[in-house]
């Protein structure tokens, strides 16, 4: 079986963006594009990638997993330039496929059928082309019937080649052998002064070579970004990708149009998501759970048939049947066991609730391990933190934390024990005892009319 390799070029800096990010590490669905381009050329199995960089080395490299091989442009001289500096790596490689890592709309399926093209018709080079109603900018491909002769750049064109409709997408297969050799004899003659990797392809029909074309029906896979503008766009094709998926694995979109799902979140059939829902990360929401409206969730965890309205949730994991909102926060660290309650205005932070536990309204809850069929009342708040030190308050089973109850963290209050309303409780309350902190409650007659 021949060996092939992905070459993902990706050394631009992409000034047009007006960004201190280099642009393949700009985010598209939750990702950077760069990584939609990996992800791509992992689902059709092609064992090697290597990611061509240039601009902004640092971050993009830092940002890889290791399984990506790195080669430095160290100038940026043109796309033929670029894939000099690969072919020395690529020994034991006898084809690879040049992707951009600034088109993140390439989809695994369109890659398969380029590559299965190439095989077929044992050519030089295969080419991956669009039909574009308005080519203006793009590179055409010049053909004399079905017979490919040559790729001409838009600034290179004459004004008839010009009004070809069918462009260069700048997704290639290659022989490995053919293409070392035809490097060697392209020139920075052109109007750019760069080594246009194009210009191979006519020295490939000038030596008698097949060179292949595959027209991609979607004319989105040639897109590439070079703008906030162009991102946009991306942004809205990606994202109806994602939500065409998951309508047709069983999940139910109430509004699609307002309803954003990044490319990391799993879900489960019989899902309903509310409008103005908004799922980001690595999200993951089992069956039958109902999220929205208005809710954002980010690297959360939803158990079955779990109900959470107008809600933020950020690295939560929350368990089965539970019910959260309106007007939650979740932060990190909290942890919701089955069947738990959090109501209106609620703010949880690195805490874990028992089974059954309400927390209806009105209360923070930070730094905390509450036991199971806890009840804590409206206004309640764990005084976590010293302005030093962040201490734990322990809440065990079937307690009951009355209204607007201040808990001065370190303190445990046992089983079964009850907090009187309006206490501020600095010391552990033993299991099954009622804890009341109050002063006496005074009057002083005129008061009001001694102030006027």
């Amino acid at each position: 079986m021949p060996h092939w390799a992905a070459v993902i070029m990706a050394a631009g800096k992409g000034t047009r963006m007006k960004s201190k990010l280099p642009k393949v590490m700009h985010l598209l669905a939750g990702k950077p594009m760069l990584q939609h381009v990996i992800d791509c050329v992992r689902s059709v199995q092609i064992p090697r990638t290597m990611a061509i960089l240039g601009h902004g080395r640092e971050q993009v490299e830092a940002a890889l997993d290791r399984e990506v091989e790195i080669v430095v442009q160290e100038e940026q001289l043109g796309t033929g330039h670029a894939i000099m500096q690969v072919i020395p790596h690529c020994h034991e490689v006898d084809h690879i496929i040049v992707l951009s890592g600034d088109q993140p709309l390439i989809r695994p399926e369109t890659l398969q059928k380029l590559m299965d093209v190439h095989r077929s018709s044992q050519a030089a080079a295969t080419i991956l082309t669009a039909a574009f109603a308005n080519p203006f900018g793009l590179g055409r491909i010049i053909k004399e019937g079905d017979v490919f002769l040559r790729v001409v750049e838009e600034k290179d064109a004459t004004a008839e080649e010009r009004l070809i409709k069918e462009i260069n997408t700048g997704t290639y297969c290659f022989n490995v052998a053919k293409l070392r050799e035809a490097l060697k004899n392209i020139t920075p003659k052109n109007v750019q002064g760069e080594y246009y990797l194009t210009d191979v392809f006519a020295l490939f029909h000038s030596q008698g070579d097949v060179v292949q074309t595959y027209c991609t029906e979607d004319v989105h896979e040639a897109l590439g970004i070079n703008s906030r503008a162009q991102l946009a766009v991306a942004e809205d094709v990606i994202r109806q990708r994602i939500l065409t998926y998951w309508m047709e694995e069983g999940v139910t979109l109430i509004d699609p149009s307002s309803t954003f799902i990044e490319a990391g979140v799993v879900l489960k059939r019989d899902i309903v998501l509310q409008p103005f829902t908004i799922l980001k990360g690595k999200t993951y929401i089992e069956e039958d759970a109902v999220i929205g409206p208005h809710t954002t969730l980010t690297d959360c965890t939803v158990g079955v048939g779990s109900e959470v309205s107008h809600t933020v949730g950020n690295q939560a994991i929350i368990g089965n049947h539970c019910t959260i909102g309106p007007f939650a926060y979740l932060r990190p660290g909290t942890i919701l066991a089955d069947k738990v309650k959090v109501g209106d205005f609620v703010e949880i932070k690195n805490s874990k609730i028992g089974v059954g536990s309400k927390i209806p309204h009105l209360s923070y809850v930070g730094d905390s391990l509450v036991g199971e069929s806890v009840n804590i009342g409206a206004g309640t708040i764990t005084c976590n933190y010293d302005g030093v030190n962040k201490s734990k308050t322990i809440i065990r089973d079937k307690a009951f934390i009355g209204s607007n109850t201040n808990l001065v963290a370190p303190v445990e209050i046992g089983e079964g024990a009850v907090t009187g309303a309006g206490s501020t409780i600095a010391k552990n309350v033993p299991a099954h005892t009622l804890a009341v902190e109050r002063s006496t409650q005074r009057h002083i007659e005129n008061w009001v009319r001694n102030k006027k």
